[in-house]
């Protein structure tokens, strides 16, 4: 999986992309589920992806976290590679404690809320702090604290997640996220598993971290979100980006595209 490097700057004041996609390809057997994909955020950058489902939406976020190992391609965080590095001329498997460094940095909240059901909400939020990045104890909590303060749920912060509602237990999962201070944080259909009056308070508490700041990629089926939110929409389908552009150049003008135009109005 031969890859070329980031071009030099030329001395230039060029500002680094938080997240560098490079001709991404991942393969399942005969299956291409990410067709040679590019894609570069800038800090504070919010990006929705939206397309039909089986689309690849999911493997590519997966694959930026090095969930998934890529058959093609190359992933730059900070200009780092992302889970490879090149030793005796070969391009080989990072160590297992770099990646996990790196995800530390790459926080991410998948459909379903895996909170482990022997904690509490607390203990949820602090397991991150404290098993990866070895943080004190005290500072641990500190830290939970103000997370769950960000998504609304510090007076749940003793309970059990069996005796949350669905909204609830994924805002659990966002603070968890939060906790280790990730750089950018990847949203994989987030309320897909939600009844629909659930949604609306864990897209309130996405868009508190965007107006923070947050750089974001967010994969939903929500077009309003995705109105309100995104600095940029992207459609992709059968694996590749088919088109992008600003929320007023997809929901207003679809890009002159019959193909979006459709998408749109089964989706809307």
């Amino acid at each position: 999986m031969k890859t070329d490097t980031p071009p030099p700057t030329n001395g230039q004041n060029v500002q680094t992309p938080l997240i560098s996609l490079k001709d991404i390809v991942k393969r399942y057997g005969d299956l291409t589920a990410v067709d040679h994909v590019s894609l570069e955020l800038d800090p504070q950058e919010r990006v929705v992806i939206i397309g039909p489902s089986g689309s690849g939406k999911s493997t590519l976020l997966r694959a930026v976290n090095f969930l998934e190992e890529i058959d093609g391609g190359a992933i730059y965080f900070e200009g780092r590679e992302v889970g490879y590095v090149e030793k005796k001329g070969r391009r080989v498997l990072d160590k297992p404690k770099r990646i996990s460094q790196l995800r530390s940095e790459i926080g991410m909240v998948f459909q379903h809320f895996y909170l482990f059901p022997h904690m509490t909400v607390m203990e949820n939020v602090m397991e991150g702090p404290r098993t990866v990045q070895k943080k004190p104890l005290q500072e641990c909590r500190n830290v939970a604290l103000d997370m769950l303060q960000k998504v609304g749920l510090t007076d749940k912060k003793d309970i059990y997640p069996a005796t949350l509602s669905g909204g609830q237990k994924q805002r659990v999962a966002i603070a968890r996220a939060l906790a280790m201070r990730p750089k950018l944080m990847l949203f994989d259909e987030p309320t897909s598993a939600l009844d629909p009056e659930l949604v609306g308070e864990v897209f309130d508490a996405i868009k508190t971290l965007a107006d923070e700041g947050m750089t974001m990629i967010v994969v939903t089926h929500q077009m309003g979100f995705a109105r309100e939110m995104a600095d940029r929409v992207i459609f992709m389908e059968d694996g590749r980006f088919v088109a992008q552009g600003t929320p007023t150049e997809f929901f207003e003008n679809h890009l002159d595209s019959d193909r979006i135009r459709s998408f749109l109005e089964r989706s809307l």
